[in-house]
């Protein structure tokens, strides 16, 4: 991994010879090591120069693009057409789900996606759903004059940047010069993520704990717009909670939130708290193979009745699927959270627990949840919540959710916001808030190990397999 000195050095000689395409590429490969790099996570949040490179490679870009020749012919009405510039929309990924919310909130105005596809093609469902304009195969620097291009000939009225981490041509595309009105989404909150220190754009932080960081932290003049889901309906007023006489508990998140190496393992306690509960629980969520082999064989080695075990790689709706399964009790994902499920949840009226990340508020999403919400961080705590629930506490948790899914995630609240002339309908600053996680400097120390020890464990793996293979051909 080259230093951030050693990265400018490189960039710098590489514009003055032309070579804005090795640069881009440069600044992309440099962000991608850190942000896959799990020690990184939740550590390394943005870097000035780095944001410096890429603007500075747009701005020589910008300067040779010529503005002869446009096709002003698919121009269209700037007074009313919204772009969000993405690196390419997933049908699971959360920022698909959040752009989908904002267009939803603004149905007189018009929307196109413009779409880099650094990090592969958009998937099929996305490309029926919304108005996408996909950037031209090539290098970056022919995707970055694309870009800017369609970013002049359009005049937009507004425009939100929802890179992924590591996408420099986006980074790099709009430019001060160009007068546009945009904005930066911070929704790769908890990586190294590009964009987050572009002073032209108006910074969005969608989470409570994140407003915090960039504000207090990295002094960024940014704003708050809680994340929103469309109202699927609250829970029925004949769901008895317990109604089996047991507890019915849910999470929903793949493998990239519940395998991640942690001093907990999500694969190992979920089975011990259907032995101790007597309850059953419900996984929505793909995982890996090596995921499911490791709880399945848990859940044999507890004896657990394999009807206590439901799983189910996806679902349309995991707010229906809540009310379907009469869901007692949402256990937020661990290590990491997943915002946009808990706030699914507290819509469903489904009360929460929410594990306390040892060292990041981010990771836990516990400032998304409603006050007074259950948290735990040592594993005994959530058997215990769990073997002690009752209906009635559980009841008065389920309208305290449902009523803070109506105060502040309610699609009323984003069309409110983005509607707003005079920008009075912002939601207060969250900043009164403690965000303080309470640090365990020896124990975090030992995770990263734990962490590392792990990496090296799958590394070797990986080499034996790959040396395996060549041997047998």
């Amino acid at each position: 991994m080259q230093s951030i000195l050693s990265i400018s050095k490189t960039v710098k000689e590489l514009t003055e010879k032309g070579k804005l395409n090795q640069a881009l590429v440069l600044v992309h490969d440099a962000v991608e090591k850190v942000f896959t790099e799990p020690l990184c996570t939740s550590q390394v949040y943005g870097s000035k120069k780095l944001d410096q490179l890429c603007q500075k490679i747009g701005n020589i870009n910008l300067n040779s693009v010529s503005y002869t020749g446009l096709d002003l012919s698919k121009q269209r009405i700037s007074s009313s057409t919204i772009v969000y510039i993405v690196t390419k929309l997933q049908k699971s990924g959360g920022h698909t789900r959040v752009i989908s919310d904002f267009i939803a909130a603004q149905p007189t105005k018009q929307h196109l996606i413009l779409s880099t596809e650094l990090s592969g093609s958009s998937d099929d469902a996305c490309l029926e759903k919304f108005d996408i304009e996909r950037a031209p195969k090539g290098n970056f620097q022919k995707k970055l004059t694309w870009l800017q291009r369609r970013l002049i000939e359009l005049t937009p009225e507004k425009v939100y940047l929802f890179n992924h981490h590591q996408d420099s041509v986006a980074a790099a595309a709009i430019q001060p010069e160009m007068n546009l009105d945009g904005y930066f989404y911070h929704h790769g909150d908890h990586h190294l993520c590009l964009g987050l220190f572009l002073g032209h754009l108006k910074h969005i932080d969608p989470n409570p704990a994140s407003f915090a960081s960039c504000r207090h932290e990295f002094e960024i003049n940014n704003c708050y717009i809680p994340l929103t889901v469309a109202d699927q309906g609250p829970r029925a007023a004949d769901f008895e909670f317990m109604s089996a006489g047991r507890l019915t508990t849910c999470t929903a998140a793949r493998s990239n939130k519940v395998e991640i190496p942690y001093f907990v393992s999500y694969l190992d306690l979920i089975p011990e708290l259907i032995v101790k509960t007597g309850g059953r629980h419900i996984h929505i969520g793909r995982l890996s193979p090596w995921g499911k082999f490791r709880l399945e064989r848990n859940l044999k080695k507890h004896g657990i009745n394999p009807q206590q075990f439901i799983y189910i790689p996806w679902v349309p709706s995991v707010w229906k699927a809540l009310h379907e399964w009469k869901v007692d009790l949402y256990i937020a994902s661990f290590p990491y959270g997943g915002a946009l499920t808990l706030i699914e949840a507290m819509g469903a009226g489904v009360p929460l627990v929410i594990h306390k990340h040892i060292f990041s508020r981010i990771l836990s999403c516990i400032d998304i949840a409603y006050p007074g919400a259950s948290h735990w961080q040592d594993p005994n705590d959530l058997i215990s919540f769990c073997q002690n629930a009752n209906p009635d506490d559980l009841r008065r948790e389920s309208e305290s959710a449902r009523s803070h899914y109506e105060k502040f995630h309610h699609p009323a609240i984003l069309a409110g916001i983005l509607n707003s002339k005079t920008g009075n309908n912002l939601p207060p600053e969250p900043s009164n808030r403690d965000y303080s996680i309470g640090r365990d400097e020896l124990a975090i120390w030992i995770e990263q190990q734990v962490t590392l020890s792990h990496l090296i464990s799958r590394w070797l793996y990986r080499l034996l397999r790959k040396l395996r293979a060549r041997l047998s051909w």
